[in-house]
C-alpha cells in the first residue's frame, strides 16, 4: 500500500490546526476579555497544552502504531467500548462538525469580500460545494490527496506570514491596546471567562493529534510520528501568536467583538477596502486546506471501526489505492448535514468541549499503559514525563469544569453523545455475537 510522506503528514497536522478557530474565535473571546496580554496568554497556554498533548500522543502512537488515533489507543489500553465511544465522537462531531464549520467560515470570508455572495443560502451552497469537490479528490488516490494537501498548506503558511508582516507595515495607525501585563490581568488569568475562552482556543489547536489517525499510512511511524507532532504543533503555536497579535494591533476591538470573520476585518483595517477584500478572498482560500486535511484524517477513524466491527464493515472498505473512500464520503455527508442545521457558536463550543473530554481520556491512558505494559517497546518516550501529560490534564480538566458550570447546555450535548456511543456499541456487539453464533 502506498504511504504518505512525512512532509505530507506534517502538512495535514498544520492544516488541521490552522483554520476555523484562529480566524473566528477572537471575536467571541472579546465578549469577556479585552486585555491584549490576557488574550495572547490564551493562545500561549493553548499552545503549551497542545504541545504537552502532542508529546503524550507521540509515545502512544509510537508504541501502538495503527491508524485510528484515540479509537486505537483507548480500545487497546482500556476496553474496546472506550475506543468505540471515542470513534463515535470523532465520527459524529470530532471531524464532521469542524469540517462543516471550516467550510462555513470559508464561505463567510468569501462573502465578506464579494458582496454578491452575502446571501445565507449562497454561503451554505458554497460550503457544501467545497466539501463535495474535496471529497472527490481525496477518494481518488494517495498521490492526488497528498499533492493537494501539500500545495494548500504551503500556501497557507506563506500567506499567513505575509499577512502578518504586511498588516503591521501598511496599517495607518496601530491600535493602542497593550500586550504587556496591566492591573487586573492576574485576576483575569484565573477567571471563569479565561477558562471558557480557552475552550475556543483548544478548538483552534484541535488537530495536533491528527497524525495519529494516519499511523498505518506513515513511513516508519515509530520514528517519524514524534517529529511530525513536534514540528506541526510548534509551527502552529508561533503562527497563532503572530496572527492574534496582528489582529489586535491593526483592528479596533469594537469592530471584531462577536464577529466571525475577524481576519477579514483586520485585513480591511490594514489594507483598506479593496486590499482588505483581496486578502479576505485569500484567507478564504486558505481554509480549503483545513477542510481538506480533516477530510484526509477523520475518515481513518471510521475505517478502523469498520475493520473491527462486522456490522459497520462497509466503512472499512478501500479502493484500489488503499483509500477508505466510503468512510470519506460518509464523513462528508454528515458534515453537509451540519451545514444545513448548524448554529455556529454553539456547535463550536460543544465540539470543543467533547474533543477536550476525548483528549483528556487519551492522555490519561498514557499513565495506564506505562503501568500495565512497562516492558512494551517505546521508540519514543514523552518529554519530561510525567510533568508533560500532567500539565495537559490539569489545563484540560480546568476548562472542562468551567464549561460544565458556565455552559451546561453544550456540556449536556457532549455527554449525550458519549451515552449515544455506548448504546450503539452495545447494539453492535449484540449483532456481532449473533453473527458468530449463527456461523458456529
Amino acid at each position: 500500500m502506498r504511504k504518505f510522506s512525512r512532509a505530507t503528514i506534517t502538512a495535514v497536522v498544520i492544516a488541521n490546526m490552522v483554520g476555523t478557530g484562529v480566524f473566528t474565535s477572537l471575536g467571541f473571546q472579546l465578549n469577556d476579555i479585552e486585555s491584549g496580554f490576557v488574550l495572547l496568554m490564551l493562545w500561549l497556554v493553548g499552545g503549551i497544552a497542545a504541545f504537552c498533548g502532542a508529546m503524550s500522543y507521540a509515545e502512544l502512537g509510537a508504541a501502538l502504531p495503527r491508524s485510528g488515533g484515540e479509537y486505537n489507543f483507548l480500545s487497546r489500553i482500556f476496553h474496546p467500548s472506550a475506543g468505540f465511544v471515542s470513534g463515535w465522537i470523532s465520527a459524529s462531531v470530532g471531524f464532521t462538525a469542524p469540517v462543516a464549520l471550516a467550510a462555513l467560515t470559508f464561505a463567510a470570508y468569501a462573502s465578506a469580500s464579494v458582496p454578491a455572495l452575502a446571501s445565507p443560502h449562497i454561503q451554505k451552497s458554497l460550503a457544501i460545494a467545497l466539501i463535495v469537490v474535496l471529497t472527490a479528490i481525496h477518494t481518488s488516490s494517495h498521490r492526488n490527496s497528498g499533492g493537494l494537501q501539500n500545495f494548500f498548506t504551503i500556501l497557507k503558511v506563506v500567506v499567513i506570514i505575509g499577512f502578518c508582516a504586511g498588516a503591521l507595515i501598511f496599517v495607518d495607525e496601530l491600535q493602542p491596546i497593550s500586550v504587556l501585563p496591566q492591573a487586573g490581568d492576574g485576576k483575569l488569568l484565573f477567571s471563569g471567562s479565561f477558562a471558557v475562552a480557552l475552550i475556543y482556543v483548544s478548538y483552534a489547536y484541535a488537530g495536533w493529534n491528527s497524525a495519529t489517525y494516519l499511523s498505518s499510512e506513515i513511513d516508519q511511524p515509530q520514528k517519524n510520528l514524534p517529529r511530525i507532532l513536534f514540528v506541526g504543533t510548534l509551527t502552529v503555536t508561533l503562527m497563532y501568536l503572530a496572527l492574534n497579535f496582528v489582529f489586535l494591533k491593526v483592528a479596533p476591538i469594537s469592530a471584531m467583538t462577536n464577529q466571525i470573520e475577524v481576519g477579514a476585518i483586520a485585513a480591511e483595517a490594514a489594507f483598506g477596502g479593496i486590499g482588505g477584500k483581496l486578502v479576505g478572498v485569500t484567507l478564504a482560500l486558505l481554509l480549503i486546506s483545513t477542510v481538506s486535511a480533516m477530510t484526509v484524517a477523520g475518515p481513518r477513524v471510521l475505517q478502523v471501526v469498520g475493520e473491527d466491527f462486522p456490522t459497520l464493515s462497509v466503512l472499512g472498505k478501500t479502493n484500489k489505492d488503499g483509500v477508505p473512500s466510503i468512510a470519506i464520503m460518509t464523513q462528508s455527508a454528515i458534515a453537509v448535514s451540519f451545514i444545513l442545521l448548524a448554529d455556529f457558536q454553539s456547535i463550536l463550543l460543544s465540539t470543543g468541549f467533547i474533543l477536550a473530554v476525548n483528549n483528556f481520556a487519551t492522555v490519561s491512558s498514557l499513565f495506564v499503559l506505562r503501568y500495565t505494559h512497562p516492558d512494551l517497546p517505546r521508540p519514543y518516550r514523552t518529554f519530561a514525563y510525567p510533568l508533560t501529560p500532567l500539565l495537559f490534564l490539569v489545563l484540560t480538566a480546568w476548562t472542562i469544569v468551567f464549561v460544565i458550570s458556565h455552559n451546561p447546555k453544550e456540556a449536556l450535548f457532549g455527554l449525550g453523545l458519549i451515552v449515544g456511543g455506548i448504546v450503539i456499541y452495545i447494539l453492535s456487539n449484540r449483532n456481532r455475537d449473533a453473527s458468530i453464533s449463527e456461523a458456529g
